[in-house]
């Protein structure tokens, strides 16, 4: 699957944090410490083409944290809370980046927790929203707040969800992988940029020591899949000019440092 509008190849990469959320270290990681919080970045990304852009994951849904009623019932329990910075971080980042929304070819969802499918509330009646299968599946019969998924979020009206089958090209230089385990139809990404490669893990790998571990995270619908999705991005990570980026590490550079990548 090609999405719309898209040529050429990536010509760079925008890094977006679009807010935090505490997280205990044995969710991110098998045998973290249970009573130890991190306070993980919400993550998301864009890849720029020279006239077209696809958005790779989507952040909170501000007008759910903001409104006390909806922030009590989606994202305040067992010591989770979601955090935002002011504004709507989203519409603010990509507007800091130069993107046109008019030119957003589509937005692919490494899966469909709820700290990733927010900004969908941008997208009805726009580009398409690509999901794998299993994910949809799930989302759509099983999965509810005691998974971290908001159905109101991926079941808006006017949204264009389109579902994959399995590893998929999504535009020149742009795939899927499958890494499956953490949720049913989990995906990360593959960015071909100059001279090397960025694979987004997602919530594959919340932080850089599941990746060089390789650990898989403490939390997984389905354990066993989990880690034969880290040893991959474990093995991808060693490969020739190859970078795999945790999604959610504090402490990693590229979520330290928001913007460009590379930089021109």
């Amino acid at each position: 699957m090609t999405l719309p509008g898209v040529t050429g190849t990536p010509r760079a990469l925008y890094r977006f944090v679009l807010g935090y959320e505490p997280i205990r270290e044995s969710v991110s990681i098998e045998g973290g410490d249970p009573a130890r919080f991190l306070l993980e970045p919400v993550t998301a990304a864009a890849v720029c083409y020279d006239d077209a852009w696809v958005l790779l994951d989507s952040g909170f849904d501000t007008d759910a944290v903001r409104d006390p009623a909806r922030r009590a019932a989606r994202y305040n329990y067992d010591s989770y809370t979601a955090l935002l910075p002011p504004g709507d971080p989203l519409v603010d980042q990509v507007r800091a980046a130069g993107l046109d929304w008019r030119r957003l070819s589509g937005c692919a969802l490494s899966h469909l927790h709820l700290d990733h499918t927010g900004g969908l509330r941008l997208l009805e009646g726009g580009p398409p929203v690509l999901v794998q299968r299993a994910e949809w599946e799930f989302a759509t019969t099983e999965a509810d707040a005691r998974h971290v998924y908001a159905r109101d979020d991926y079941l808006r009206p006017g949204l264009d969800v389109r579902l994959l089958d399995g590893e998929t090209e999504l535009a020149p230089g742009l795939s899927t992988l499958d890494t499956r385990g953490r949720t049913p139809g989990h995906q990360s990404f593959r960015i071909g940029l100059a001279g090397r490669t960025v694979v987004l893990a997602c919530d594959a790998a919340d932080l850089r020591a599941n990746i060089t571990g390789p650990r898989a995270c403490g939390w997984a619908t389905d354990p066993v899949a989990a880690r034969v999705a880290i040893r991959r991005l474990h093995e991808l990570d060693r490969q020739p000019a190859t970078e795999v980026w945790p999604g959610h590490d504090p402490d990693w550079w590229a979520w330290q440092e928001p913007g460009l990548y590379p930089a021109r």
